[in-house]
């Protein structure tokens, strides 16, 4: 007697419990732009998203800001679309 194993749905394929606290790491061009930009991004993915949550680190010549925001994760497809929406956007350099 075979047994089938149920292919494991898209939310299981992910090694993170759903819904869960996801810190994304942005490096890009310290602007005065650059962190409204990102803080309005993570809001469309995470309408709770709080701007008081951001973690700020400049450069050391000040020319690149590291930025890391912490969404409300709901499910793989939510950060996969966020990431490619930070990575798109033409201030941002890396996404982590």
């Amino acid at each position: 007697m075979s047994v089938s194993a149920k292919p494991p749905s898209p939310e299981r394929a992910s090694l993170l419990d759903f819904p869960c606290d996801f810190p994304i790491k942005v490096m890009g061009i310290n602007s005065p732009g650059f962190v409204p930009s990102l803080i309005e991004l993570a809001q469309a993915f995470d309408p709770r998203f709080s701007a008081a949550s951001i973690s700020l680190r400049e450069s050391r010549q000040g020319t690149y800001q590291g930025v890391t925001l912490t969404v409300r994760a709901t499910s793989q497809q939510q950060l996969d679309d966020l990431y490619r929406r930070l990575t798109a956007h033409p201030l941002v350099k890396v996404v982590l």
